[in-house]
């Protein structure tokens, strides 16, 4: 069937010996002088020698090649002076070279596929993820995290450009398979999708273009590398074989990580700054972890696709410790912003749970594309050394905050309008984050029309507070609608912070509530279609 992924772990065959170049690269101090010192002299601009005399000059006449300086001061103050700007000049490419260390390295982590409740530091009971612990406890940790959608692509995409899925359009992971479409057609609604990323700023194109060197690893959906506006990476991307969400990106972290750590050793030596996307297919399937992590989880009573899973979650953490060891090793942890997010959860469907010969997934309801707590929440964390202080944050995040928040840091320019917040002054100053909403959208996996995000819609969601809202509308029919025929579709009403696993709708008890709730998910974005009552 056309738009369907490989099999899981196609893309994972051969080893990618491509070189990453970047295209910028400071000059040396010296250059930075020389050229300073060039331009004062052939611009005229006055230098002051304390209280002796400067060389005199009309600039006109010495643009003219017609200097009007007297003899007897070119062999006692132009020495001065030419040494004077030498100084002046170093002194600016040293100043200029200060200001680029003082912006940070970004290191972004994304996980793919993992519940908020899986790790050591939100109280796992099993999973062990010891470096992802300590760099929790280093961070400003928000644990009432979440993704605004329940899905790879929308949800990535949201994380890179800092919009929703209705605004960016990107809100499934593929166009709707049609068998009366050509292989040609259907490439050419894939291409139409991939073009979203061509017309919205993105974070790598932001601060590229500020002097940041830009690396794309692990899942991408959007094509090249280029298209993002990285300035290097792993992914070929569609019209590429296996380029359907990261080919040759799919490598990094299940064979390593060097590509990152080569990547780091160049900017250093080019005294660029640098950002990282690190998207590994981590903990995602195929579930094939290393038989050194899988026989610590395979105990009496526990299913063998359990064990897999959280023998997965421990192999990602082990990738992240290889990173966050790089940064140290390299005298880069004290100027590195790291930022960590998960692009949705998932809890891992077993035989146990008796979900019916139905249910083919590998993940289990209420997780991986949906809106509850198991799809949308993830810890959400910002480490920078002496300039964000540890803190367990009790207020609600969200991916959307993290664009803003990262340019920031960088001291790049964020678009106007951008629905998440720039968290660094709250996460430096250690202040209270005024916020009381959080809100997102689901949709189907396949995208009915890539004109209107509406016909895709199948819930919306905010919290406020305590409270939670989940509004319902009947779903497109594509490969995955079964999923979303479980849940309940009627309103629903959850006090989320006593009840996160979402059993007790209050809906029916807090009618005004539910009604107001509504009213500002719909001033947020109006939606003409009416959900389900």
């Amino acid at each position: 069937m056309r738009g369907v992924a490989a099999r899981p772990g196609s893309d994972l065959k051969h080893a990618d010996s491509r070189t990453f170049t970047s295209p910028a690269v400071l000059h040396s101090g010296a250059d930075i002088a020389v050229s300073a010192a060039s331009d004062r002299l052939w611009t005229g601009t006055r230098c002051t020698l304390s209280s002796a005399a400067c060389i005199r000059h009309d600039y006109k006449q010495f643009s003219r090649g017609r200097c009007r300086v007297k003899s007897r001061w070119i062999s006692v103050c132009l020495p001065v002076w030419l040494c004077c700007c030498w100084f002046s000049g170093s002194a600016n490419a040293e100043e200029s070279q200060a200001g680029s260390a003082s912006r940070p390295n970004v290191l972004l982590i994304l996980s793919d596929d993992q519940a908020w409740t899986d790790y050591g530091f939100m109280g796992h009971p099993t999973i062990r993820t010891p470096h992802l612990d300590r760099l929790a406890g280093s961070a400003a940790l928000f644990r009432r995290g979440y993704t605004p959608t329940p899905l790879c692509r929308p949800s990535l995409m949201s994380i890179l450009t800092g919009r929703y899925a209705h605004e960016h359009g990107v809100v499934g992971n593929d166009p709707r398979p049609d068998k009366s479409l050509s292989d040609q057609d259907y490439a050419a609604l894939r291409e139409q999708l991939i073009s979203r990323v061509d017309r919205v700023p993105t974070l790598p194109r932001l601060l590229s273009s500020a002097g940041y060197a830009c690396l794309q690893t692990g899942k991408w959906w959007e094509g090249s590398w280029k298209r993002g506006g990285f300035t290097a990476g792993m992914t070929r991307g569609f019209p590429e074989q296996g380029g359907r969400h990261g080919d040759d990106g799919l490598k990094i972290g299940r064979q390593g990580v060097t590509p990152i750590l080569e990547f780091m050793d160049r900017s250093v030596a080019g005294k660029q700054p640098f950002f990282i996307w690190y998207a590994p297919m981590l903990p995602h399937t195929p579930h094939n972890p290393p038989a050194r992590l899988l026989q610590k989880y395979e105990q009496p009573g526990v299913a063998p696709e359990l064990a897999k899973y959280h023998a997965m979650c421990e192999w990602f953490d082990e990738t992240c410790g290889e990173l966050l060891t790089a940064l140290d090793a390299r005298g880069l942890t004290e100027n590195t912003l790291v930022v960590y997010v998960t692009d949705n959860g998932w809890i891992q469907a077993t035989s146990q749970m008796r979900l019916g010969p139905g249910w083919t997934h590998g993940f289990a309801p209420r997780s991986k594309q949906s809106v509850y707590e198991g799809g949308v929440r993830t810890p959400v964390m910002f480490r920078w050394p002496g300039r964000i202080p540890a803190a367990d944050r009790p207020e609600l995040a969200t991916t959307l905050d993290v664009l803003p928040t990262v340019l920031a840091a960088a001291g790049v320019a964020a678009p106007e309008g951008l629905p998440g917040l720039n968290l660094l002054p709250a996460l430096t100053s250690g202040g209270k984050l005024e916020r009381d909403w959080v809100s997102g959208e689901g949709y189907s996996h396949d995208i009915a029309d890539l004109s209107d995000p509406e016909s895709s819609l199948v819930t919306r969601w905010c919290i406020e507070g305590e409270w939670k809202l989940i509004l319902t509308w009947e779903p497109p029919q594509d490969r995955y609608a079964f999923v979303h025929s479980l849940n309940e579709r009627r309103p629903q009403l959850y006090r989320v912070t006593e009840d996160p696993a979402e059993q007790v709708n209050l809906a029916s008890q807090h009618p005004e509530l539910v009604s107001r709730l509504r009213e500002r998910l719909q001033r947020e974005w109006t939606v003409v279609r009416r959900p389900i009552e």
